[in-house]
């Protein structure tokens, strides 16, 4: 499972998960990616589970970017333990991840085959999240099309 190396302290305080992701919010890396919704603690076995729901579902093709990294430890308090005496031993990693992130991204596959192994990586996820295509500037509108008419019609004139 992720985890880091090393870290400055051990324990973290909870913080706040308010507003959105602008950083990790557009797809860098692959075709596909799979964003977060919600704002959620992505533990570092969730991640796991749905790296491992991709792949199954891929039969390791095509290639897998994880977005997010289990860096903020989460403490517990063992089981019938008083109240007071301190902070509880860290048990957990998570990701803090805010509405707009994206969590994984794929190539080389079809778009159903993406959707499909996202589907799948969703209901592992501890909150909503939706399948998202990466979109190339100009592609797809009615100028970019009617531009390319043009030119190649002036090609034709003169040759």
């Amino acid at each position: 499972m992720l985890m880091p190396k090393r870290t400055k302290y051990r324990k973290m305080m909870k913080g706040r998960m308010r507003g959105k992701a602008y950083r990790g919010a557009e797809i860098a890396f692959g075709e596909y990616g799979l964003q977060a919704l919600e704002p959620a603690w992505v533990s570092s076995r969730q991640i796991e589970a749905a790296r491992r729901s991709i792949t199954n579902y891929l039969k390791r093709g095509g290639k897998i970017w994880i977005r997010i990294f289990p860096d903020k430890p989460v403490t517990q308090k063992p089981a019938e333990t008083r109240m007071g005496s301190g902070k509880g031993n860290p048990e957990y990693w998570v990701a803090v991840v805010r509405p707009g992130r994206i969590l994984f991204e794929i190539s080389g596959v079809t778009r159903n085959q993406a959707e499909e192994a996202f589907r799948r990586a969703g209901m592992k996820m501890p909150m909503d999240v939706r399948f998202v295509e990466r979109q190339q500037v100009g592609v797809g509108s009615a100028a970019f099309e009617n531009e390319v008419e043009v030119g190649a019609e002036e090609t034709e004139v003169v040759a």
